[in-house]
């Protein structure tokens, strides 16, 4: 491994109970399903076979993020640390809730500063929170860094690594993050050069 390159990789958690009742999740707190540790412990399998290693794992303190961290980073060896940066995007009133439960309507113009659920965060605010999180990665010394989060806040990281706004209306691209789905990436500072190395399906089922 190069010494100045750093080794980043987002891993979105396994199958969650609010997943598994379809609910908007956001900051709502909900714990791995049975299928969703079997998902985790599928991709450490394989990630065993690969050899694959990390030098630290930061994860959202959130129970999905924060159980998948765990079956990860215990098989794999991996030094743990609680990271709230890397939390869900804040959703306001839309935490916990089914679409049959929306008794109000979106804004005909949804802009980047518009807040999730009315009283949460703006795209806006989780892209700059999602900046900062990788900011707090490259503040450290090069290395493997594996990241578990979730899916809102791994697409505005990966909008800042690509050097992408959040637009109106939902516009721009959209990384799909299934359950335990995992993006790496390597980035050489001494030319601000970030390659993405794999944007890997979920490894189980």
């Amino acid at each position: 491994m190069n010494d100045r390159m750093y080794y980043v990789t987002f891993l979105r958690h396994g199958e969650s109970v609010g997943n598994q009742e379809n609910r908007f999740q956001g900051q709502a707190d909900y714990p791995l399903t049975e299928k969703g540790r079997e998902q985790a412990r599928s991709l450490t399998s394989h990630w065993m076979a690969e050899r694959v290693t990390f030098d630290q794992c930061f994860a959202s303190p959130l129970l999905r993020a924060w159980e998948t961290a765990q079956i990860v980073s215990s098989a794999l060896d991996v030094p743990l640390m609680e990271e709230p940066l890397w939390m869900e995007m804040n959703n306001g009133r839309l935490a916990g809730m089914r679409d049959s439960d929306i008794n109000w309507d979106e804004p005909k113009m949804v802009t980047p500063y518009t807040r999730m659920g009315e009283t949460g965060e703006s795209r806006l605010e989780v892209f700059l929170r999602a900046g900062r999180a990788i900011q707090s990665i490259l503040d450290r010394p090069p290395g493997k860094y594996l990241v578990v989060s979730h899916g809102g806040i791994l697409n505005m990281a990966m909008y800042s690594l690509f050097s992408i706004s959040p637009q109106a209306q939902h516009h721009g691209p959209r990384f799909w993050f299934r359950n335990t789905t995992f993006a790496s990436f390597s980035y050489d500072p001494e030319f601000h050069n970030w390659r993405l190395l794999h944007f890997d399906r979920p490894h189980w089922g």
